[in-house]
């Protein structure tokens, strides 16, 4: 069911949104180049897609988070809010509705990660009460997304 919070209308992504949410990705500079995002968007859609949200105004998408909890931790990636909507607490309510969501499935704890040249990112979530975690993150991909689009 949609959550309306004040004029954002927050609801799970629909197939009809993938278009605009790689768009708001582009705009948002949060695609790089080993990450397809058809591919990312694919992925979330098979694993938990009543947490992939999306908010919207008049209509049009201007906000999304993808969301996940696996059962020790959540977490929230590819929070985005349109450049020209931020600094309307957009960003505050996608969060706090996958907070909630995250919540009533017993998830205890929220992770995310934030590349650290995006100072004004990490400002951000530390406003909604995050902190830097003393650990060092790390990763191995397991599928080459660039060697698929290159196929």
């Amino acid at each position: 069911m949609p959550t309306s919070l004040t004029s954002l209308t927050i609801r799970p992504f629909r197939p009809e949104d993938e278009d605009a949410v790689i768009r708001l990705w582009q705009d948002c500079d949060l695609l790089r180049a080993y990450n397809d995002p058809h591919r990312d968007i694919e992925r979330k859609l098979a694993v938990q897609p009543e947490l992939f949200l999306v908010g919207l105004l008049a209509g049009e998408i201007v906000a999304g988070v993808m969301a996940g909890y696996e059962g020790h931790r959540g977490w929230l990636n590819y929070l985005a809010v349109a450049p020209d909507h931020r600094r309307r607490g957009f960003g505050r309510q996608l969060v706090a509705e996958a907070e909630r969501r995250l919540q009533k499935l017993g998830c205890p704890k929220i992770n995310l990660q934030v590349r650290h040249t995006n100072v004004q990112a990490m400002e951000f979530y530390r406003r909604l009460g995050f902190a830097v975690d003393e650990v060092a993150s790390m990763g191995k991909r397991l599928c080459d997304d660039q060697a698929h689009q290159n196929q």
